[in-house]
Order: C-alpha cells, then structure tokens, then sequence
C-alpha cells in the first residue's frame, strides 16, 4: 500500500477528522470551545466572531500586498501564475504550534518547484511573531496581519487557518483547524 495522496478532487475541511480523534481520545465530549478561542487573546474573540467563513472551493483568492518580517514585500503579481499557500497562525495557538513544523517542512522541499507561501501572524505584536518565528527556526514567509491590514483580506474563521489557491488563482485547498502532517504533506501535489 502507498502513502502517497493522490487529490482526487479539492476539498473543503473543518478540522473534522482532528475533532474526531479528539472526540474518541476524551470519549465523546464535546466541544464548547473552539480552537481559536484557545489560541486568542479575549481581545480578539468579539473579530472572531464576526470572521467570514473559508473561502468557496474555485472561488478567485486576492491577497493584498502586504510587508514580510524579512522587510521584502509580498506583491500580488509576484505569486501570479504559481500555486500560493496562504497559511493563518498565531504564537499562542497550540494547534499552529502542532501544524508549524509541518508547514516549514513543505516549504523547505517545494520552495524550489514554485510554491509561494505567505503566512500570515495574527499575533497582538508582530514582536511576539518574530520571536516565535526565530526560536523555532522557521523560515516560511511570514508577515504581520494587523487589524488594520485585516479589513482588506479578513481572516477566516478558525486558527490555524490554510488556504491553498492554484495557478488559476483560484481556492483548491480551504481548510479549517490542525491539519495533519500527511495533509500538509499532501499540498505538494498540488504544487
């Protein structure tokens, strides 16, 4: 038997398969908390709450410019025409923190094939992110999501939230929650 995944058709996912391991790891208690409810200062919970859903499957992604931590510029135009991971997160998130070494994984081996990665901090200080980023070692494209920034590409709702969009700058990839490490690992077919 493989453990290659072939993508059969692009999918939309909630965290479903993550809760459901949960939900059979506590015994089938439910959730009253969601995973970004966790991971966010109090602040922050009344935007979650007014957080837009994942983006529809073929629907067209734009993401706006926007200055990296490095101090390089994601332009629009740049990932025109390559597949672009758009990757949510915060340093306080316990399930970004699970997903993280994955998505840096993916990066460090697709970099070379075309894949345009911008993760996005939701961090309250871009300085909480740059430390994150720094002690652990990542080295993904990562920039600052303020709020201000945030009411022309709103986040979805959820954390960690991972958008995929093909060459036709269209979503192939929505998903909501911790994915696991052959998911990401998935992504590079897309690529």
């Amino acid at each position: 038997m493989s453990n290659e995944f072939i993508p059969v058709e692009p999918t939309v996912r909630s965290g479903w398969r993550r809760r459901q391991v949960l939900s059979a790891a506590l015994g089938g208690v439910a959730w009253a908390v969601t995973p970004a409810a966790l991971s966010q200062p109090v602040s922050a919970l009344a935007e979650e709450a007014k957080a837009p859903p994942l983006p529809e499957l073929g629907s067209a992604l734009q993401v706006p410019r926007i200055t990296r931590f490095d101090g390089t510029v994601y332009e629009p135009a740049q990932s025109q025409g390559q597949v672009l991971l758009v990757y949510w997160w915060a340093s306080t998130c316990p399930f970004c923190a699970l997903q993280s070494p994955h998505m840096e994984k993916l990066w460090r081996s697709q970099q070379a094939r075309g894949l345009q990665m911008l993760a996005l901090s939701i961090d309250r200080k871009p300085e909480d992110a740059t430390a994150y980023l720094r002690s652990r070692g990542y080295s993904f494209p990562s920039a600052w999501a303020s709020p201000e920034w945030r009411k022309a590409f709103p986040k979805p709702k959820g954390l960690p939230i991972t958008l995929v969009r093909g060459r036709d700058g269209r979503v192939v990839l929505a998903e909501r929650g911790q994915m696991f490490p052959e998911d990401v690992e998935a992504i590079a077919s897309l690529v």
